[in-house]
């Protein structure tokens, strides 16, 4: 029997590689979707590969419904049906207080945040449903969305917000059928999207505010997306797990 097909967007670095390599351990054939980052994808996937994992990369950007459509029919022609999704593909844009913020801005932001896992999940149903898989689905969300991430990312909070919305309507309207839906909300954890941001060092600055007085690792959330991915999760559905270090 082949292994199951996980799709992680957005897993060239971070939250979305440290799951890629987790997952191929126990024993998915992980496709690692990016959108620009070709190099570091290949090299995650030779590096899974290396240890005996089953992985290839595939470009699609979560901000082109065409792009994401082609991309689930490439999976099918060439690996099977997925069976899992991780949608972990964000982004967010430098700290600004919300009255200086464009629609512009927004419109990019839940783009790719928001519209992209939307129109993945869709098409995940559609593999799963047509060859009667009892798939997976994992959102990541943040824990902004519940603190709101005020005077940086409050645009970026909006849509993970929304995110979580879709989440739990969506596990509840597919419940029925054995497809799951849950969420993972990290808190500060270290990746390089806070440089994306424009503060590299945010998670260092911020430790002191967490409980457990440390930001996280990449690896910790990956953890917690795989056991909601896996069928330790049976009964788990329209779930949140918040990595957030007590926060």
């Amino acid at each position: 029997m082949s292994n199951p097909i996980l799709l992680i967007t957005g897993a060239s670095r971070g939250i979305g590689a440290a799951t890629a390599k987790l997952a191929a351990q126990h024993g998915y054939h992980v496709i690692v979707n990016y959108r620009t980052e070709a190099q570091l994808a290949e090299k995650l996937v030779n590096e899974i590969r290396q240890h005996g994992g089953q992985a290839n990369a595939m470009q699609a950007d979560m901000r082109d419904e065409a792009s994401i459509v082609a991309l689930f029919d490439q999976i099918l022609e060439n690996w099977g049906p997925v069976c899992g999704l991780v949608n972990n593909a964000g982004i967010l844009e430098t700290q600004k207080s919300f009255s200086e913020l464009s629609l512009e801005r927004w419109q990019r932001i839940f783009s790719t945040n928001v519209f992209g896992p939307m129109l993945c999940c869709q098409q995940a149903i559609k593999h799963m449903r047509q060859h009667q898989l009892k798939g997976s689905i994992v959102n990541v969300s943040s824990l902004a969305s519940v603190v709101g991430a005020p005077h940086e990312y409050v645009d970026y909070a909006a849509s993970k917000g929304a995110l979580d919305t879709m989440s739990k309507g969506l596990a509840k309207e597919l419940a029925a059928e054995g497809i799951r839906v849950n969420t993972v909300r990290p808190g500060f954890i270290y990746t390089e999207m806070h440089a994306d941001g424009g503060e590299a060092n945010r998670v260092d600055r911020l430790a002191p505010i967490i409980p457990m007085q440390r930001g996280g690792q990449a690896t910790e959330v990956a953890e917690a997306i795989l056991w909601l991915l896996s069928d330790k999760a049976s009964y788990s559905t329209g779930s949140f797990i918040d990595v957030a270090g007590g926060r």
